[in-house]
């Protein structure tokens, strides 16, 4: 029937799929649109029973939603994004609204909002977490851009949104591209999360020679404890997963070259344009760049013997201290880039509102995010986690073990990029007088670039 559906999703891959059959659970009519007809035949068959349907014209999908229309976008960033927009906009009224849903860049999203709003059209950068299970049964939804126009989508996104105590894990993040942008240093922070567990992964099986089921054990105890989180549960999981064809465990056989969409690299460039260090997040994203290299990494493991194991061996306590404290200084970063971003850009963040709707639905959900709700709450213009008391008191007790794991790994060849980093940057936020000063005078030597003095104001140049 014409104009009743309530909500319109382009792009019914599995992610929109599973978006679009999870507002249908929740009590609104849907319809969906995409090229591929065996697309749309999968939406029907699985939305059976529910007030969904879907098409491959778009003069029919948009006739069938009801105004103002809301019409979420779940295609790839990028070129598709205004592909779609340059479809759809002239079948479309003022009034009406369009969601991009994907990872697009931030710029990429102001643009759009702005080519938008010149036609009477509303548009909301959102940025989706959870992968595709979490678009089925509760992602965590980043949207920003028209506070007023978020009001119109405001009630489905609450219905669909992942629970945590009743509240859902959804909130209007700020003007402009807060949500894309949000959603970005999410997946930087996923980043340097994912990398830091590949190494104590490392460390247990290479350093300490646990076995798969012994991995599943200490990741299991992890995710029981102040460790909990979806990355280190999923990763527990790993460690017993089958391979159909072989037999064997799966994790064994999977070959060890990680792969990027291109969010942790806008993360880490972005955070330089805004001079704001994240040496964890930039390391893991070059780690995946290193991985790449496989036949010349088999070629230098020959030519590079390593180190013969030290004999004293860091204990499962010293390990998981080690990955909690990085944690902490990975999460850390992530949100001292949303500080500087949301003052450079005018989003106007509320990190106690981001920790919030982080806690569930989204990969990076923790149960540390409650503490750093609770912080962000009590103090909102906390510029850094580090200087929060509560988080100090958990640093101060962890980083002996970080220390001993990081000395432990260097000393037996083990790569531990990701922890060095989280270490060094912890070190030098904490040192009062670090040796840059040097570098000021190297600078005023080689290139009349001038310094500044402790002793009084002012810009000062020598000639050396």
């Amino acid at each position: 029937m014409e104009g009743t559906y309530d909500f319109g999703l382009v792009g019914l891959g599995v992610m929109g799929r599973n978006f679009i059959l999870n507002v249908a659970d929740n009590g609104f009519s849907a319809y969906g649109l995409d090229t591929d007809p065996e697309k749309v035949d999968a939406l029907r068959l699985e939305g059976e029973g529910k007030k969904v349907d879907g098409t491959t014209g778009k003069a029919q999908f948009i006739q069938h939603l009801s105004k103002p229309r809301k019409i979420m976008l779940l295609v790839p960033a990028g070129a598709p994004v205004d592909a779609v927009i340059a479809d759809l906009l002239p079948l479309m009224d003022k009034g009406d609204l369009i969601i991009d849903g994907g990872n697009s860049f931030f710029t990429d999203t102001n643009r759009r909002a702005e080519e938008l709003q010149a036609k009477g059209v509303h548009f909301i950068g959102t940025g989706v977490s959870g992968g595709a299970k979490g678009a089925r049964f509760g992602p965590s939804i980043m949207p920003g851009g028209d506070k007023a126009a978020y009001e119109l989508v405001k009630p489905i996104f609450e219905a669909v949104a992942a629970k945590v105590n009743g509240e859902p894990c959804v909130d209007y993040m700020g003007a402009k591209s807060a949500g894309n942008y949000v959603k970005m240093v999410h997946n930087g922070i996923e980043y340097g999360l994912m990398q830091l567990i590949s190494e104590i992964y490392d460390v247990l099986k290479t350093g300490l020679g646990k076995n798969n089921e012994e991995l599943h054990k200490i990741f299991t105890d992890w995710n029981n404890d102040r460790l909990k989180s979806f990355l280190i549960e999923i990763t527990s999981e790993i460690f017993v997963q089958k391979d159909e064809e072989t037999g064997g465990d799966l994790v064994d056989i999977i070959l060890d070259k990680a792969k990027q969409k291109g969010t942790g690299k806008w993360t880490s460039q972005n955070a330089m344009d805004l001079g704001t260090p994240i040496p964890t997040i930039d390391v893991a994203v070059s780690m995946r760049a290193i991985s790449s290299f496989k036949s010349d990494r088999l070629k230098a493991q020959n030519l590079y013997p390593k180190p013969a194991l030290p004999a004293n061996l860091p204990s499962i306590q010293d390990i998981e201290a080690a990955l909690f404290f990085a944690f902490i200084v990975t999460y850390a970063q992530g949100m001292t880039q949303l500080v500087a971003a949301s003052k450079e850009y005018h989003y106007e963040l509320d990190l106690a509102v981001i920790s919030k709707i982080w806690r569930g639905g989204c990969i990076i959900r923790a149960e540390l995010l409650e503490d750093m709700r609770k912080a962000f709450t009590k103090k909102n213009d906390l510029k850094s986690l580090l200087l929060d008391e509560d988080f100090a008191r958990k640093l101060n007790a962890s980083v002996g073990g970080a220390r001993k794991v990081a000395t432990f790994a260097i000393s037996a060849g083990i790569p531990v990029a990701g922890l060095s980093a989280s270490l060094s940057y912890f070190d030098a936020f904490t040192t009062g007088r670090l040796p840059l000063n040097l570098i000021q005078a190297q600078r005023d030597h080689f290139g009349s670039h001038t310094y500044e003095r402790l002793d009084k104001e002012g810009i000062f140049h020598t000639e050396w």
